[in-house]
């Protein structure tokens, strides 16, 4: 077996397993440069809980500078106090005023565009005008110029029509992976990659791991003479990795659950189950640090929700029930995708409960980056960037 730094295992049916960069077989990464940088971008709608109309703050530190414990207690952001030495929270983005005829279109399709609509003022028929950024990165840095993973969790219909942040170009939309088992199966070679039917069907009815599919390879790349014992425990931790990922798709949703995503709740205003969206974008955050990890990709962007999130209706933590109303209705305060309707008591406190939620998810994806050895010393979430952002 001829070894390179990068090395990428296939075994029976086209099955492949991507590895992380391995030190023992090439100059060191401090001598090239990080060659494991990466970008993971993490999207929701509906801004957050901050002071504004006499609310009180409940999301931004409470002050300048170094975050704190003190400086976070309290705030939704206090969810990511085990990485506060490595956040960077920025307010007050001057997001442009372009005519996308929406507030949504402009904040979800200018999100990672920066660019006015393809054709202004269209509101929920609008499309951004430019390419977006995570897919700039997967043309200029993947390999064979592969695009950016693009996953969504959400119902595919309602605001927007589903996933609506990533563009190849003025009015290109990209279509997303929605179920997180699909996705992997694409980044483990896929049909589309030349994994048969037979490999397909032994991961999926018979429940084979990727390991078991490329065992031989693993064990004599293992047993090579010049790996050391830092690479050994790369290539356990990953395999492990690996498999616990497809433990967790194994146990993911039901078919009734799944079908509920695919097609759209039953009633737009009454939405569909918060706990399996965010179940789902938490499942798709760990597909997202197995690509960066083996160098599938080099940028991953994650859609929570529609444009408007407005077919969602998330778990109150306090009460284990869904909430009342969907978030859009929740971000407006009121039973209403406007300015109209019934005010809704307390809809606050339970908009600062779903930014906790969105919080726990982002900070999952950092426990799962910072498990990830890195190629200089650290762990894989010192060799590249996640952003969690809202529009």
């Amino acid at each position: 077996m001829k070894i390179r730094r990068r090395v990428i295992l296939r075994g029976i049916g086209g099955a492949t397993l991507g590895l992380p960069l391995l030190e023992s077989f090439g100059p060191v990464a401090k001598a090239q440069g990080s060659t494991n940088a990466f970008a993971i971008f993490l999207r929701q709608a509906n801004g957050v809980a901050q002071a504004d109309n006499g609310e009180p703050e409940r999301f931004w530190p409470t002050a300048q500078g170094a975050l704190t414990d003190g400086t976070l207690s309290g705030r939704a952001l206090d969810e990511l106090s085990n990485y506060k030495s490595r956040l960077l929270v920025l307010r007050g983005v001057d997001m442009q005023d372009y005519d996308y005829g929406d507030g949504h279109a402009r904040g979800a399709m200018q999100g990672l565009t920066a660019s006015p609509a393809n054709v202004p003022g269209q509101g929920g028929n609008s499309e951004a005008g430019g390419m977006s950024v995570d897919h700039l990165i997967g043309e200029k840095l993947n390999p064979q110029g592969r695009e950016s993973l693009y996953l969504y969790a959400g119902a595919n219909n309602g605001w927007l029509g589903g996933p609506c942040i990533s563009y190849r170009g003025p009015g290109q939309r990209r279509s997303a992976d929605r179920n997180p088992w699909t996705a992997y199966l694409n980044i483990s070679g896929g049909q589309s990659g030349g994994m048969s039917d037979e490999a397909i069907t032994l991961l999926t009815e018979r429940r084979k791991s990727v390991n078991d599919l490329v065992r031989d390879q693993l064990s004599t790349l293992m047993k090579h003479p010049k790996l050391g014992s830092a690479d050994k425990m790369r290539l356990e931790l990953h395999s492990q990795s690996v498999r616990d990922l497809e433990v967790a798709l194994g146990c993911n949703l039901s078919e009734g659950k799944q079908m509920e995503l695919d097609t759209g709740s039953n009633n737009y205003e009454e939405g569909v189950d918060g706990g399996v969206i965010l179940q789902t974008a938490r499942l798709h955050a760990q597909v997202a640090a197995l690509a960066v990890s083996c160098g599938f990709t080099k940028s991953v962007a994650i859609q929570i929700g529609n444009g408007n999130d407005g077919s969602t209706r998330y778990p109150d933590p306090d009460t284990g029930s869904l909430m009342s109303a969907n978030y859009h209705y929740i971000s407006h305060r009121r039973l209403s995708h406007d300015s109209s309707g019934t005010p809704i008591p307390g809809s606050d406190l339970l908009h600062h409960k779903i930014d906790r939620a969105f919080a726990k998810t982002f900070n999952r994806l950092l426990e799962l980056l910072a498990a990830y050895p890195g190629i200089s010393g650290g762990s894989l979430l010192d060799e590249g960037v996640a952003v969690w952002y809202n529009d």
